[in-house]
């Protein structure tokens, strides 16, 4: 039997599930991820599009594209952050911190040359993305 997560805005208005296991989980230090999430570092956990749905709330969903890579996703009543669609890659980042029930168990890094918070865990820190998604695959030192 297949497991689904549940997760929520901030407020509890908006609720999503995620089906299964993700498809990758990691972290990623653009900055543009760094400013949205106002952190210096966003934890993504990546799933197949038909896997996540809105379960309530979608009316309050509102949606940014400052870029064409992303669909980024939150709670108009709270301004909690749900999810970003990444269209190009058909993947949906579901962030970490709302689905309580996934162990978070991270990949990767991306984006590693623009780190603000060098993280030393042993885990590979690509210079950009993996060469499957566009990016150099190149790898960076800790």
């Amino acid at each position: 039997m297949t497991e689904t997560h549940k997760g929520s805005c901030f407020c509890g208005a908006v609720e999503v599930e995620a089906e299964g296991e993700p498809a990758g989980m990691g972290y990623c230090h653009c900055e543009s991820c760094r400013h949205w999430s106002a952190g210096p570092v966003n934890a993504f956990t990546l799933w197949a599009p038909d896997k996540v749905r809105v379960v309530k709330g979608a009316e309050h969903l509102k949606q940014y594209n400052k870029t064409e890579n992303s669909d980024r996703k939150w709670c108009a009543l709270c301004g909690g952050h749900v999810m970003s669609g990444h269209p190009g890659l058909n993947l949906t980042d579901v962030y970490a911190a709302i689905l309580p029930s996934v162990e978070f168990k991270p990949g990767l890094h991306v984006n590693y040359a623009e780190t603000v918070l060098p993280m030393r865990d042993g885990l590979p820190k690509l210079k950009d993305f993996p060469s499957e998604f566009g990016g150099s695959g190149e790898t960076l030192p800790e």
